[in-house]
């Protein structure tokens, strides 16, 4: 195998195991070899021969073919294929909470978000809007036949699934994050609620107005939030140390939903794909563009955390606005009927 072949599948092997394990002693287990004999091939000393580079690219899910073709402009992406989910959930918080335990076992790790009209992370603070947009994408999107007949109705969230929420919610809190917003917040999840009354998949039309009040809650949060510059859980207080909350305002337009996140050691990428299914990458070098783009977008950006208070009020004031706006549209019809 070439030097530089083997030495990213070498570098790939290390961000899937994390920080917590022995890359040497991973490969000698993987590959029924002694240590030094597994120390040669992380060196290059040793080429890995086609069955080794085989049962590692098996071991670790690494795709052989797009790593021998690799060049500048090439990159590798993983995703959840869509086909492994069971659109519960139950499922997309478990997979949610286990990136979100890699990233936090790094030391010092940050993460820099850009908002795409939906922040699924904050939404989580309140199960039914949470629950709705999960519903939407599996029946709407993805047209997922066991939800064809199914209209969507008030449950009570279940143990599991907020225990679960609440997991992810700690973890989310407790790493630092700068993130961007645009004037599209939740515009487009508006939409969706308007569509579902109008098309009648509710079983109450009256949720559809719940469900409005709910995203004026999540308002109300995200501007305290901003106000102190910490993130917490709704319903708590505000934390006196940690939980960092930079919250940026671009005027423009958010092109794309992406989870940048850095530590002493690594660095990596999510972006949105399918609606709410996503790309990672840690390409280093795709991850330098990036980074470049990101740091030129929040020059642009204007900070309304903590501090600019005009500007903070009046980007919530839109967002309740336009909210609100929904909700008389919803509200009006059901008077009429």
């Amino acid at each position: 195998m070439p030097h530089a072949t083997q030495t990213e599948l070498i570098r790939l092997i290390k961000v899937k195991i994390g920080p917590d394990e022995a890359l040497g002693q991973v490969l000698a287990e993987q590959l029924s070899i002694s240590l030094d004999a597994a120390y040669r091939r992380m060196r290059n000393e040793t080429p890995l021969t086609i069955r080794e580079t085989q049962k590692l690219c098996l071991a670790f899910d690494i795709s052989f073919d797009a790593l021998c073709q690799l060049k500048t402009g090439n990159v590798i992406f993983s995703y959840p294929p869509l086909n492994s989910y069971d659109f519960s959930l139950e499922s997309y918080f478990e997979g949610i909470l286990a990136a979100f335990k890699k990233i936090k076992a790094n030391q010092n790790p940050k993460i820099i978000l850009t908002i795409n009209n939906t922040h699924f992370f904050q939404l989580i603070n309140f199960p039914q809007l949470a629950r709705f947009k999960l519903f939407f994408w599996a029946k709407t999107h993805l047209q997922i036949p066991a939800y064809q007949n199914m209209t969507f109705k008030h449950e009570k969230t279940p143990k599991r699934i907020f225990e679960l929420g609440n997991e992810i919610l700690q973890m989310y809190n407790s790493i630092p994050s700068v993130e961007i917003f645009d004037p599209e917040l939740m515009r487009g999840f508006m939409r969706q609620i308007l569509y579902y009354y109008q098309a009648q998949m509710f079983e109450d039309p009256s949720y559809a107005l719940f469900l409005c009040d709910r995203a004026l809650m999540l308002s109300a949060h995200l501007k305290a939030q901003a106000e102190v510059g910490k993130k917490f859980i709704y319903g708590t207080e505000a934390p006196a140390h940690g939980n960092d909350f930079d919250m940026y305002f671009n005027e423009t337009i958010n092109s794309d939903g992406s989870f940048y996140y850095e530590s002493d050691k690594n660095t990596g990428l999510f972006i949105t794909h399918n609606i709410m299914n996503y790309l990672h990458t840690d390409d280093p070098n795709y991850l330098v563009d990036a980074k470049q783009v990101i740091d030129k977008q929040l020059a642009n950006s204007s900070l309304l955390s903590v501090v600019n208070e005009k500007a903070r009020q009046q980007y919530f004031a839109d967002y309740d606005k336009m909210i609100r706006a929904f909700k008389k549209k919803i509200e009006a019809d059901l008077e009429f009927e």
